[in-house]
């Protein structure tokens, strides 16, 4: 089993999972030439996992069904998303080949977002959290609330912590500039950084990267964490009263962020 990530656009990855046979499924493919070309080296789509409706995650999905007709199409519950041909939901279960994994209802950035958890029976599990959480940082809340999208990085945080984070962007570095100011005293988030860099000097995604890193260096997985609360006080010019309050304003933050 090999995990690699198609680059497409600026930033964005197209996850596909491979099995010895090469058979893969392939994850939020907004763009259908990276998944066609690495059929030359060959991966052949055996399913497609779609997070959300946004173009840039969806917008290929046509154009490899037209390759592939009968290729099945994972999607969540949403008309934005035309071309899926199965649609699950909270709770489902994903089976194709060896591969296993669960659906999480995970809104926030858009009102029908999901993730799938799992992969095969060898070695961690993976998360293919879209553009819920990323590496250091976390979505915009682009239809959803901040206690919909705090309830949604709880649920992942949650999940085994050697879960592998396969989220839909590169936005590592972009992200540690702004943990770095809320948190700037964690040897954690330091050491991640260096790693960080250091991968993109080599041409290297940041990417996966362990859950429990996560949970070590994200401040909006670490509402609860003094430092950053202290950090949101000074911000506010007032202790948080609640901790949704933490988090919509670390993100309000961030949203306002110029590094």
């Amino acid at each position: 089993m090999r995990l690699l990530a198609l680059p497409a656009f600026e930033d964005n990855y197209i996850w596909a999972l491979v099995d010895d046979e090469g058979d893969a499924l392939v994850v939020d493919p907004g763009d259908a030439a990276p998944v066609l070309a690495a059929t030359g080296n060959g991966l052949w789509p055996a399913a497609v996992l779609v997070t959300h409706h946004h173009p840039d995650h969806a917008g290929g999905i046509a154009a490899l069904r037209d390759r592939w007709p009968t290729l099945p199409v994972f999607a969540p519950e949403d008309e934005r998303i035309p071309d899926a041909t199965e649609r699950v939901g909270d709770g489902s279960v994903v089976q194709v080949k060896r591969w296993r994994l669960s659906v999480l209802s995970v809104p926030g950035h858009t009102r029908s977002h999901i993730a799938f958890h799992g992969g095969g029976s060898e070695g961690p599990p993976h998360l293919f959290c879209g553009d819920t959480l990323f590496s250091l940082g976390c979505g915009r809340l682009f239809e959803g609330t901040p206690p919909q999208m705090l309830a949604s990085l709880e649920r992942l945080a949650a999940l085994p912590d050697s879960s592998l984070v396969c989220c839909g962007h590169e936005y590592t570095l972009a992200n540690a500039a702004f943990a770095e100011t809320v948190d700037p005293h964690n040897p954690a988030l330091r050491l991640r950084i260096q790693e960080a860099r250091a991968m993109r000097r080599a041409g290297r995604p940041t990417l996966p990267t362990s859950l429990a890193g996560e949970v070590a260096t994200n401040p909006f997985l670490r509402v609860d964490d003094e430092a950053v609360r202290e950090a949101v006080t000074h911000r506010l010019g007032r202790p948080p009263a609640d901790r949704v309050e933490t988090f919509a304003t670390l993100r309000q933050w961030k949203n306002d962020f110029r590094a």
